[in-house]
């Protein structure tokens, strides 16, 4: 079985639970507490004030606007975003001491790269982060490349420390979650997540093949 590196360093963490269950439109909401930590929902706040629409969900699906409230396409097909976040992804690797090739593979899976997409449950950009997760990665713009690159990436290193390494487990509780993979002792028996584990790892050998020069990249 494959591990990814360790780092002796833990990180400190405050992963948000307990999300609000899916709203008929796919509209998230964003806003800063007295203590500075920026949060988001699916679900409107009551009783705060300065609450900024990121996301909302209309009639050609979700959208993203800008502060400014500026329209901001939601998809990304430009053929250049394959090679456009290779420093973002170059400096994750470094810091978090994971493969490039196995952080390439997860964004291909989660987002094909594109950094605006938000899924139907409300993940959102290139590694599809949930805004608990988010959040708790430190996140404050999920739709910013590299705040984005970087919150995920932290996120594979947690689970990574978590499961001693184990790439097949690591990548599975990124898509189905820690608990399912500590509740079944391995992979959960979702079809979903076997497939999700079985492309992120089709993809994670191709680009490292791609990186030593012996085939082309996905």
């Amino acid at each position: 079985m494959r591990r990814l590196p360790s780092i002796a360093a833990g990180l400190a963490l405050a992963l948000c639970v307990g999300l609000a269950a899916p709203a008929a439109r796919a509209d998230l909401y964003q806003w800063t507490d007295a203590e500075g930590v920026t949060h988001y929902t699916n679900v409107r706040p009551r009783g705060v004030r300065n609450v900024r629409v990121v996301v909302t969900g209309g009639r050609d699906g979700p959208e993203r606007r800008s502060a400014a409230g500026d329209r901001v396409p939601a998809r990304d097909r430009s053929p250049d975003r394959y090679s456009r976040f290779d420093a973002h992804i170059r400096e994750a690797a470094r810091i978090y001491q994971l493969p490039e090739a196995f952080i390439r593979a997860v964004m291909r899976v989660e987002s094909d790269f594109d950094p605006n997409v938000v899924s139907r449950v409300g993940a959102m950009g290139l590694m599809q982060l949930m805004p608990g997760t988010a959040a708790g990665m430190g996140v404050r713009d999920p739709f910013d490349p590299r705040e984005n690159i970087l919150g995920g990436v932290r996120y594979l290193r947690v689970l990574a420390n978590g499961f001693n390494g184990d790439l097949v487990l690591t990548i599975a509780a990124y898509n189905a979650g820690e608990g399912a993979v500590v509740r079944y002792g391995g992979v959960p028996p979702y079809d979903e997540t076997r497939r999700y584990v079985q492309n992120v790892l089709r993809y994670y050998y191709a680009f490292r093949a791609a990186e030593l020069g012996s085939s082309p990249q996905p």
